[in-house]
């Protein structure tokens, strides 16, 4: 039985990251789909180019908060069950990173909208807030200057999303195996990376849309 308690929390992070602010934001401010306005990207900057700075900033702290919710469930649960099971993976750190990466999955896919949702970037501002602060500083810093000097939000994105990989595995918060940290990362890197595949190929041929 305790094991399913680590299953429900990697559950309850996928439904998490299924409710989509972007699209529930849109529909009350503006009584529309954002996914049929604009780039069609249910995030944070579509939102403020179709409706505005207040339904953006609550999409951004919505979407932020579910990954932050997701790996606290996780990293609690875990560390229930790690009383229990003595394995590495069952350590509250492994809990938020496997959390973290159901959640983004639920935001990428959510099972509440038809399965298509945003790029994962806020969300993982609160995945990270849990399981590397550290990394979610000096990466809101990298994508604030990187966007200011380029004044494009794609490449601010992506390479603070390389920052946070990165120094999220340099600067572990406990005893939690890097490979699990690893993985995790690499899982949360690949489908932002996935997600912004339209917006690379338009920074290389020079036609994304800047600020």
């Amino acid at each position: 039985m305790i094991i399913l308690l680590a299953v429900s929390a990697v559950i309850a992070a996928y439904l998490l990251g299924s409710i989509n602010f972007a699209v529930i934001f849109t529909r009350a401010y503006k009584n529309t789909d954002i996914r049929e306005q604009g780039s069609g990207n249910a995030g944070t900057t579509n939102v403020m180019r179709v409706g505005g700075v207040v339904p953006g900033l609550l999409t951004f702290f919505g979407d932020a908060l579910k990954g932050f919710a997701a790996c606290m469930i996780g990293k609690l649960i875990f560390a229930h069950v790690a009383e229990v099971y003595d394995y590495t993976v069952f350590l509250p750190l492994s809990g938020a990173y496997i959390c973290g990466v159901f959640c983004m999955f639920g935001h990428i896919c959510p099972l509440f909208f038809n399965f298509k949702g945003g790029k994962g970037v806020a969300t993982a501002v609160g995945i990270f807030a849990v399981c590397c602060p550290i990394a979610v500083i000096i990466g809101l810093a990298v994508f604030a200057l990187v966007t200011l000097l380029s004044k494009y939000v794609s490449l601010g994105s992506l390479t603070a999303t390389v920052v946070v990989v990165v120094l999220a595995t340099v600067f572990p918060l406990d005893n939690t195996p890097v490979i699990i940290q690893v993985i995790c990362c690499l899982l949360m890197a690949l489908m932002i990376f996935y997600k912004h595949r339209g917006n690379i190929k338009r920074l290389l041929s020079g036609t994304e849309r800047k600020i």
